[in-house]
């Protein structure tokens, strides 16, 4: 059995590896994904110049009372909707999806279809 730390060492390895093609351009910024145990937190990353243009999170007082009765998946898709939403208010309306080294399913997945239904093209 892989104990928690390992996967996290491997999860930290598969996302180094693709930050080696995966950048974020002022024309396109990065939509990056961290999932804890509990919340989920997604950021709109400009690489070139080093600045975090839109965030939100499951911890987002915009979003506490919106989250309460739903599930994680539920809520992922939250935090993707208003993710896209501050993006789209900075003017942002493409970006590359940065899934932080974790499986394109469940939680992650669902950030990705929050961030797609509110506007953002990826």
């Amino acid at each position: 059995m892989i104990s928690v730390e390992d996967k996290n060492t491997i999860r930290k390895a598969r996302h180094d590896r693709m930050r080696f093609t995966l950048k974020g351009t002022t024309q396109r910024p990065r939509l990056n994904v961290y999932r804890s145990l509990k919340h989920i937190y997604a950021q709109v990353i400009d690489d070139t110049l080093g600045v975090t243009l839109a965030a939100a999170s499951t911890l987002d007082n915009e979003l506490r009372g919106q989250l309460e009765g739903l599930n994680k998946k539920d809520s992922a898709k939250k935090v993707g909707e208003l993710a896209a939403k501050r993006a789209l208010e900075k003017g942002v309306k493409q970006v590359v999806f940065d899934r932080g080294g974790y499986l394109y399913t469940g939680r992650v997945e669902q950030v990705a279809a929050g961030a797609r239904e509110a506007g953002l093209e990826f």
